[in-house]
């Protein structure tokens, strides 16, 4: 794990490298500073004002080169950790736009926005704790236990005796409080994908009334992760007062063991010969406090550390996964034309469905053709056009477009000449022309207009008080679902396909637009494979061929003509979309 974290340090080794050293600084400056005082506390016993004055300017300059040190390993540090966090999201984001859709599924997208940010900022945390605490604690450890140890070994001792106690302490708390860390970051996931589901679902609960039962279900989860952070909490809490306690105790026993040495007058146990002074009881406390207040700084670490190792987990799970759907490192670049071939293509989402959704498919569409595609709901229509641009691999059989394999392909490349408007239309927050432009970055304001007359949108969108610079709002709430339907469309087009998709992207709009749309494709893109799913017949009668599926399986195959004729499940909803007409 933490191999492949360190691969997202990068530029950031200089600040990382550079921390430690400073705080090796700190640390040596911090540890001097009690023995200058110990000198400084006796001269002042004997009244010899001229070397308090010499000890006091050595003590204030100290003092100064600790906080040079100590500032410049808190801003290095925040350098390197703020770094850190930023090319590991960025690494994470590069590697979830690498993810099929099946991907997507197996982590599910509320799970990969608490890793990119929750789970990031645990690791950004333990990351600038790591590089300043992991050099800082154990020199100040073995400083403080050296020059107690000039001082008076026999008292240090006593802090030495203390510290496998204080340790186990600390062990046992967080390995209890691990426990309860790797469960809340699951729960977390269910918190998380609760909230992303009524936000993005929002219209659909307040118009169903439901506001009650989602604010109850959030409250559940919510008091969930509540109470499994009030145990790990309280597990935390027992720190602090077991830490003071061990370092009273301590206090205590130096003071007491120290003052008698005082009193008795009884010599150094370093130095034969020399009285125990009372600048040396000083310091000697002063270096107890360093030594607990280390380990104390150590517990704190291993307690971020504890949170921050089950966030990277989760991190490197993501970072190590292969996506599934890869292209070929030297595939193919250019798609000859919008030839499309099924060849006994059979699909299922999961080894472990029952049944597959597409079944022994087999397909031949010339290029420029237009084929619509028809059939009652779950008869697998878009998971059909989906295996076209790979947003999942056949199970069976292969799929080739331009009469290559869609594997033999540069993933890019291929889903570059295959534009898809899908059933779900996405607008992003940003100017009409900058959606636009998500079909061709290049695009210029002509050729946007055209496309936006050629999708019937330029007729809304020149009336709008801005024209193309009108802002559309995250997820164009404010635009109709027609007028939505039709600027996807329009940047679609944008791309110049070798193949068009339409996944029942014209459902919102009344069926003269939809003709006139579709009209409109004959001048706009002629030698483009136009692919038309839709629910109502009238979209798809002109088609060149109409392929009707169920059950996942091809039924029937023909012209608007030619199905009528057949009396099947084509000319049983031809008729009962024509009838009210008729009559």
């Amino acid at each position: 794990m933490v191999k492949i974290l360190m691969k997202s340090i990068r530029e950031y080794k200089v600040p990382s490298i550079v921390t430690p050293l400073f705080m090796c600084g700190e640390v040596s400056m911090e540890t001097m500073m009690p023995f200058i005082m110990a000198k400084l506390i006796d001269e002042l016993e004997k009244n010899n004002l001229k070397l308090v004055l010499s000890y006091g300017g050595i003590l204030i300059f100290i003092a100064f080169l600790s906080l040079f040190f100590g500032t410049m390993a808190a801003k290095t540090a925040a350098t390197a950790s703020c770094g850190f966090a930023k090319n590991l999201r960025h690494d994470l984001f590069h590697k979830v736009m690498d993810f099929s859709f099946s991907d997507v599924d197996l982590f599910s997208p509320s799970s990969l926005v608490t890793r990119l940010t929750t789970d990031v900022s645990n690791l950004q945390n333990a990351y600038a704790m790591i590089i300043r605490m992991a050099v800082r604690v154990p020199l100040m450890f073995l400083f403080s236990i050296i020059m107690g140890c000039v001082i008076n070994w026999k008292l240090t001792l006593i802090f030495v005796a203390i510290v496998p106690l204080l340790g186990g302490a600390i062990l046992l708390i967080i390995t209890n409080a691990h426990k309860i860390f790797k469960r809340i970051f699951k729960k977390y996931d269910a918190l998380n994908n609760s909230v992303q589901e009524n936000v993005s679902a929002i219209r659909v609960v307040k118009g169903f009334v439901r506001e009650d039962y989602e604010m109850s279900k959030f409250h559940d989860r919510s008091a969930d992760v509540r109470d499994d952070f009030i145990r790990a909490e309280k597990l935390i809490a027992l720190f602090s007062p077991v830490m003071m306690f061990f370092m009273n105790v301590g206090m205590l026993l130096i003071c007491y063991f120290g003052a008698k040495l005082i009193i008795t007058g009884t010599g150094n146990a370093f130095y034969v010969g020399k009285v125990f002074s009372t600048g040396e009881l000083s310091s000697l406390t002063n270096y107890g406090v360093q030594i607990l207040s280390a380990l104390m700084m150590l517990g704190f670490a291993f307690i971020m550390i504890t949170m921050a190792s089950e966030a990277g987990n989760r991190v490197v799970e993501v970072l190590k996964y292969e996506p599934t759907l890869t292209g070929e490192p030297n595939g193919l670049t250019v798609v000859p034309d919008g030839r499309i071939q099924f060849k006994n293509v059979s699909f299922k989402y999961s080894d472990s469905a029952a049944r597959n959704s597409l079944e022994k498919i087999n397909l031949n569409i010339e290029s420029g053709k237009t084929i619509g595609i028809i059939g009652g709901t779950g008869s697998s229509k878009t998971t059909l056009i989906q295996l076209i641009s790979r947003l999942y691999d056949a199970t069976e059989g292969e799929v080739l477009v331009g009469g290559h394999n869609v594997k033999a392909y540069d993933l890019k490349s291929l889903r570059d000449q295959v534009a898809v408007v899908l059933q779900k239309n996405i607008l992003f927050a940003g100017t009409i022309k900058e959606n636009m432009r998500w079909g061709n970055k290049e695009a210029t304001d002509e050729e946007i207009v055209e496309a936006c007359k050629a999708a019937c949108a330029d007729e809304f969108v020149s009336n709008f008080p801005d024209g193309y610079d009108t802002y559309i709002e995250q997820g164009g709430t404010n635009v109709s679902g027609g007028q939505k339907q039709r600027l996807c469309i329009a940047r679609a087009l944008l791309k110049k396909p070798k193949i068009l998709i339409l996944d029942d992207s014209t459902s919102a709009v009344d069926t003269r637009t939809d003709a006139m749309i579709r009209n409109s494709f004959k001048k706009a893109i002629p030698g483009t494979t136009k692919i038309i799913i839709a629910q109502r017949v009238s979209s798809v009668e002109d088609a060149d061929e109409i392929i009707v599926l169920d059950g996942g399986k091809i039924v029937e195959r023909g012209t608007s003509k030619e199905l009528i004729a057949q009396k099947g499940i084509y000319a049983e909803i031809y008729e009962t979309q024509t009838k009210g007409k008729e009559e």
